[in-house]
């Protein structure tokens, strides 16, 4: 299982998603995707990725103003 980091700070809708889609496919089944955004719309717009592409938010968290994913690749 592999580790891949995302900075998405400054972005905002839908740029964040986008860039996890793309750096997703790169990945592996199981691998994990670690994002950290500013834009508070990412909250909804993360939950809405995982449910509609099926891979799971392992953990969303929020500290100063920088939201952190960490997404894994199902499938």
């Amino acid at each position: 299982m592999a580790t891949t980091q995302l900075d998405a700070k400054g972005l905002i809708c839908p740029l964040p998603v986008l860039k996890a889609r793309r750096a997703m496919k790169a990945m592996a089944a199981g691998d994990v995707l670690e994002v950290e955004a500013t834009d508070p719309g990412s909250v909804k717009d993360f939950e809405h990725f995982c449910e509609t592409t099926g891979n799971r938010l392992l953990d969303a968290s929020e500290a100063e103003g920088i939201f952190s994913y960490r997404i894994e690749k199902v499938g």
